[in-house]
Protein backbone atom coordinates (compact mmCIF):
# COMPACT_ATOMS: atom_id res chain seq x y z
CA UNK A 1 0.00 0.00 0.00
CA UNK A 2 2.84 2.53 1.07
CA UNK A 3 4.26 1.88 -2.24
CA UNK A 4 0.75 2.31 -4.48
CA UNK A 5 1.04 5.88 -2.14
CA UNK A 6 4.12 6.85 -3.39
CA UNK A 7 3.13 6.11 -6.98
CA UNK A 8 -0.25 7.90 -6.90
CA UNK A 9 1.85 10.68 -4.84
CA UNK A 10 4.59 10.80 -7.72
CA UNK A 11 1.65 10.45 -10.49
CA UNK A 12 0.28 13.80 -8.90
CA UNK A 13 3.78 15.61 -8.89
CA UNK A 14 4.32 14.85 -12.21
CA UNK A 15 0.76 16.46 -13.14
CA UNK A 16 1.18 19.26 -11.01
CA UNK A 17 4.27 19.67 -13.61
CA UNK A 18 2.68 19.60 -16.72
CA UNK A 19 -0.08 21.15 -16.03
CA UNK A 20 0.87 24.87 -17.73
CA UNK A 21 1.76 22.71 -20.84
CA UNK A 22 -1.52 20.89 -20.89
CA UNK A 23 -3.31 24.20 -20.79
CA UNK A 24 -1.19 25.20 -23.68
CA UNK A 25 -1.71 22.04 -25.61
CA UNK A 26 -5.72 22.81 -25.65
CA UNK A 27 -4.80 24.45 -28.97
CA UNK A 28 -5.62 22.02 -31.55
CA UNK A 29 -3.24 23.26 -34.04
CA UNK A 30 -0.15 22.91 -30.76
CA UNK A 31 -1.46 19.25 -30.89
CA UNK A 32 -0.62 18.93 -34.29
CA UNK A 33 3.11 20.44 -33.15
CA UNK A 34 3.75 18.06 -30.41
CA UNK A 35 3.01 15.07 -32.26
CA UNK A 36 4.75 15.65 -35.57
CA UNK A 37 7.58 16.29 -32.88
CA UNK A 38 7.20 12.96 -31.69
CA UNK A 39 6.81 11.18 -34.91
CA UNK A 40 10.11 12.90 -36.16
CA UNK A 41 12.01 11.43 -33.01
CA UNK A 42 10.50 8.20 -34.39
CA UNK A 43 11.67 7.90 -37.63
CA UNK A 44 8.56 9.68 -39.31
CA UNK A 45 8.03 10.86 -42.74
CA UNK A 46 9.54 13.32 -44.78
CA UNK A 47 8.78 17.04 -44.65
CA UNK A 48 5.87 16.83 -47.15
CA UNK A 49 3.94 14.69 -44.51
CA UNK A 50 5.22 16.67 -41.29
CA UNK A 51 2.73 19.37 -40.19
CA UNK A 52 3.06 22.09 -37.90
CA UNK A 53 1.73 25.72 -37.60
CA UNK A 54 -0.89 27.59 -39.13
CA UNK A 55 -1.50 29.76 -42.42
CA UNK A 56 -4.09 32.13 -43.25
CA UNK A 57 -7.63 30.95 -43.15
CA UNK A 58 -6.30 28.16 -40.21
CA UNK A 59 -5.14 25.44 -42.25
CA UNK A 60 -2.17 23.89 -40.86
CA UNK A 61 1.17 24.57 -42.17
CA UNK A 62 4.14 21.86 -42.85
CA UNK A 63 7.52 22.09 -42.02
CA UNK A 64 8.38 23.50 -45.58
CA UNK A 65 5.96 26.35 -45.70
CA UNK A 66 6.77 26.85 -41.98
CA UNK A 67 10.84 26.94 -42.92
CA UNK A 68 10.23 28.97 -46.46
CA UNK A 69 8.59 31.24 -44.29
CA UNK A 70 10.55 31.95 -41.56
CA UNK A 71 12.96 35.21 -42.32
CA UNK A 72 16.18 36.62 -39.75
CA UNK A 73 14.27 39.62 -37.96
CA UNK A 74 16.09 41.95 -36.09
CA UNK A 75 13.43 44.82 -35.17
CA UNK A 76 10.59 43.76 -32.80
CA UNK A 77 7.39 45.46 -31.63
CA UNK A 78 6.97 46.05 -27.66
CA UNK A 79 4.84 43.13 -27.33
CA UNK A 80 5.02 40.48 -24.73
CA UNK A 81 4.99 36.50 -25.50
CA UNK A 82 2.04 35.59 -24.42
CA UNK A 83 2.53 32.72 -21.56
CA UNK A 84 1.00 29.70 -23.24
CA UNK A 85 3.36 30.26 -25.95
CA UNK A 86 6.33 30.52 -23.35
CA UNK A 87 5.10 27.12 -22.17
CA UNK A 88 5.43 25.54 -24.93
CA UNK A 89 9.02 27.49 -25.94
CA UNK A 90 9.91 25.88 -22.19
CA UNK A 91 8.74 22.70 -22.60
CA UNK A 92 10.80 22.24 -25.47
CA UNK A 93 13.61 23.39 -24.44
CA UNK A 94 13.52 21.17 -21.81
CA UNK A 95 13.17 18.56 -24.15
CA UNK A 96 16.14 19.32 -25.86
CA UNK A 97 18.11 20.07 -23.07
CA UNK A 98 17.72 16.29 -22.33
CA UNK A 99 18.21 15.12 -25.38
CA UNK A 100 21.57 17.04 -25.93
CA UNK A 101 22.74 17.13 -22.37
CA UNK A 102 22.23 21.46 -23.19
CA UNK A 103 21.77 24.39 -20.61
CA UNK A 104 19.58 26.42 -23.05
CA UNK A 105 17.65 28.54 -21.57
CA UNK A 106 14.91 31.16 -22.67
CA UNK A 107 15.32 34.83 -21.28
CA UNK A 108 12.16 36.87 -21.20
CA UNK A 109 11.56 41.16 -20.34
CA UNK A 110 15.65 41.44 -20.44
CA UNK A 111 16.23 44.68 -22.80
CA UNK A 112 19.70 45.27 -21.47
CA UNK A 113 22.23 42.44 -23.74
CA UNK A 114 20.48 43.91 -26.87
CA UNK A 115 21.15 47.79 -25.39
CA UNK A 116 24.55 48.59 -26.61
CA UNK A 117 26.51 49.44 -29.02
CA UNK A 118 27.13 46.38 -30.83
CA UNK A 119 22.97 45.46 -31.05
CA UNK A 120 22.51 49.17 -32.88
CA UNK A 121 25.35 48.23 -35.60
CA UNK A 122 23.81 44.96 -36.32
CA UNK A 123 20.69 46.66 -36.86
CA UNK A 124 18.94 45.13 -33.56
CA UNK A 125 15.80 46.96 -31.76
CA UNK A 126 13.25 45.88 -29.61
CA UNK A 127 15.34 42.71 -28.55
CA UNK A 128 13.65 41.94 -25.18
CA UNK A 129 13.42 38.34 -25.25
CA UNK A 130 16.04 35.56 -26.89
CA UNK A 131 17.02 32.48 -26.15
CA UNK A 132 20.52 31.55 -24.70
CA UNK A 133 22.29 28.46 -26.20
CA UNK A 134 24.39 27.16 -23.47
CA UNK A 135 26.45 23.78 -22.67
CA UNK A 136 29.17 21.95 -21.91
CA UNK A 137 32.50 23.37 -23.72
CA UNK A 138 33.76 21.05 -26.17
CA UNK A 139 34.54 19.95 -29.92
CA UNK A 140 30.63 19.39 -30.56
CA UNK A 141 28.97 21.92 -28.43
CA UNK A 142 28.40 24.84 -31.82
CA UNK A 143 27.36 21.84 -34.17
CA UNK A 144 24.59 20.69 -31.30
CA UNK A 145 23.69 24.51 -30.44
CA UNK A 146 22.70 24.73 -34.17
CA UNK A 147 21.20 21.58 -34.26
CA UNK A 148 18.73 22.17 -31.21
CA UNK A 149 18.48 25.76 -31.65
CA UNK A 150 16.90 25.83 -34.97
CA UNK A 151 14.10 23.17 -33.61
CA UNK A 152 13.55 25.64 -31.57
CA UNK A 153 13.49 28.74 -34.53
CA UNK A 154 11.13 26.09 -36.24
CA UNK A 155 9.25 25.84 -33.11
CA UNK A 156 8.53 29.97 -32.58
CA UNK A 157 7.85 30.19 -35.71
CA UNK A 158 5.13 27.75 -36.46
CA UNK A 159 3.44 30.10 -33.00
CA UNK A 160 3.67 32.93 -34.93
CA UNK A 161 7.12 34.20 -32.91
CA UNK A 162 10.20 35.45 -35.20
CA UNK A 163 13.35 35.24 -34.64
CA UNK A 164 16.69 36.21 -35.68
CA UNK A 165 20.08 33.95 -34.90
CA UNK A 166 22.92 36.90 -32.90
CA UNK A 167 26.55 35.39 -32.78
CA UNK A 168 28.44 38.97 -32.02
CA UNK A 169 24.90 41.62 -31.97
CA UNK A 170 25.04 41.42 -28.13
CA UNK A 171 26.48 41.70 -25.28
CA UNK A 172 27.88 38.73 -23.26
CA UNK A 173 28.47 40.21 -20.25
CA UNK A 174 24.66 41.39 -19.75
CA UNK A 175 23.03 38.25 -20.93
CA UNK A 176 20.38 37.10 -18.57
CA UNK A 177 21.28 33.25 -18.47
CA UNK A 178 23.02 30.75 -16.35
CA UNK A 179 26.38 29.35 -16.32
CA UNK A 180 27.42 26.20 -14.85
CA UNK A 181 31.26 25.05 -14.39
CA UNK A 182 32.84 23.82 -17.61
CA UNK A 183 29.82 25.92 -19.50
CA UNK A 184 30.18 28.26 -22.68
CA UNK A 185 26.93 30.70 -23.68
CA UNK A 186 27.60 30.12 -28.00
CA UNK A 187 24.86 32.31 -29.66
CA UNK A 188 21.48 33.29 -29.03
CA UNK A 189 18.39 33.87 -30.57
CA UNK A 190 16.05 36.75 -30.54
CA UNK A 191 12.42 36.26 -30.56
CA UNK A 192 9.21 38.41 -30.67
CA UNK A 193 6.98 39.63 -32.76
CA UNK A 194 9.20 41.42 -35.57
CA UNK A 195 8.24 45.17 -37.11
CA UNK A 196 8.56 42.99 -40.52
CA UNK A 197 8.53 39.36 -41.44
CA UNK A 198 12.20 39.81 -43.35
CA UNK A 199 13.14 38.92 -46.48
CA UNK A 200 14.44 35.04 -47.89
CA UNK A 201 18.09 35.18 -48.00
CA UNK A 202 20.12 34.54 -51.42
CA UNK A 203 20.91 30.36 -51.91
CA UNK A 204 22.84 28.14 -53.91
CA UNK A 205 21.61 24.78 -56.05
CA UNK A 206 21.47 21.77 -54.50
CA UNK A 207 24.25 20.69 -56.68
CA UNK A 208 26.36 23.11 -55.49
CA UNK A 209 25.91 21.65 -51.99
CA UNK A 210 25.23 17.93 -52.65
CA UNK A 211 27.03 15.08 -54.06
CA UNK A 212 25.72 11.45 -54.47
CA UNK A 213 26.99 8.53 -56.23
CA UNK A 214 24.76 6.94 -59.25
CA UNK A 215 20.46 8.41 -59.06
CA UNK A 216 19.82 10.83 -56.44
CA UNK A 217 17.16 9.35 -54.49
CA UNK A 218 14.16 12.02 -53.44
CA UNK A 219 14.36 11.90 -50.54
CA UNK A 220 18.20 12.96 -50.74
CA UNK A 221 17.29 16.09 -52.87
CA UNK A 222 14.55 16.74 -50.85
CA UNK A 223 16.90 16.73 -47.49
CA UNK A 224 19.23 19.21 -49.52
CA UNK A 225 16.96 21.74 -50.67
CA UNK A 226 15.64 21.77 -46.74
CA UNK A 227 18.86 22.10 -45.86
CA UNK A 228 19.29 25.51 -48.12
CA UNK A 229 16.30 27.19 -46.33
CA UNK A 230 18.46 27.03 -43.19
CA UNK A 231 19.95 30.45 -41.96
CA UNK A 232 23.88 30.40 -42.37
CA UNK A 233 26.83 33.34 -41.30
CA UNK A 234 26.40 36.00 -44.12
CA UNK A 235 24.21 33.14 -46.15
CA UNK A 236 26.98 31.65 -47.01
CA UNK A 237 25.99 28.26 -46.79
CA UNK A 238 29.55 26.15 -46.16
CA UNK A 239 28.08 22.85 -46.05
CA UNK A 240 28.01 19.86 -48.06
CA UNK A 241 25.87 16.60 -47.87
CA UNK A 242 27.64 13.39 -49.52
CA UNK A 243 25.50 9.95 -50.13
CA UNK A 244 26.98 6.71 -50.46
CA UNK A 245 25.53 3.49 -49.51
CA UNK A 246 22.51 4.89 -48.18
CA UNK A 247 24.59 6.93 -45.28
CA UNK A 248 24.82 10.85 -45.91
CA UNK A 249 28.22 12.61 -44.08
CA UNK A 250 27.80 16.07 -43.35
CA UNK A 251 30.57 18.41 -43.46
CA UNK A 252 31.10 22.39 -42.60
CA UNK A 253 33.26 24.41 -44.19
CA UNK A 254 35.70 26.86 -42.52
CA UNK A 255 34.69 29.85 -41.21
CA UNK A 256 33.30 31.54 -38.29
CA UNK A 257 30.05 29.92 -37.10
CA UNK A 258 30.34 27.39 -39.44
CA UNK A 259 29.65 24.04 -37.02
CA UNK A 260 26.78 25.76 -35.64
CA UNK A 261 25.56 26.53 -39.41
CA UNK A 262 26.01 23.05 -39.93
CA UNK A 263 23.88 22.14 -37.10
CA UNK A 264 21.27 24.29 -38.45
CA UNK A 265 21.29 22.28 -42.08
CA UNK A 266 21.62 19.06 -40.85
CA UNK A 267 18.37 19.57 -38.81
CA UNK A 268 16.35 20.65 -41.73
CA UNK A 269 18.06 18.28 -43.85
CA UNK A 270 16.20 15.71 -40.84
CA UNK A 271 13.52 17.34 -41.44
CA UNK A 272 13.22 17.57 -45.77
CA UNK A 273 14.53 13.52 -45.88
CA UNK A 274 12.52 11.64 -43.18
CA UNK A 275 15.16 10.60 -40.53
CA UNK A 276 13.83 6.86 -40.98
CA UNK A 277 15.25 7.04 -44.54
CA UNK A 278 18.94 7.53 -43.94
CA UNK A 279 21.78 6.67 -41.09
CA UNK A 280 24.59 9.73 -40.75
CA UNK A 281 27.78 8.83 -41.65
Amino acid sequence: MAEIGAELAQLAQDFEDCRKLLIALGDENRQHLILEMVRLGRGGGGAGQQRRGRAKGGRTMTLMEVMRARHSVRRYVDRPLPADVVDVLEAEIAACNREGEMHIQLVKDEPQAFSGFMAHYGKFSGVKNYIALVGKKGPDLDEKCGYYGERLVLLAQSLGVNSCWVAMSYDKSKAGCKLDAGEKLCVVISLGYGATQGVPHKSKSAEQVMAAKGEVPQWFRAGVEAALLAPTAMNQQKFKFVLEDGAVAASAGMGFYSKVDLGIAKYHFELGAGRKNFRWK
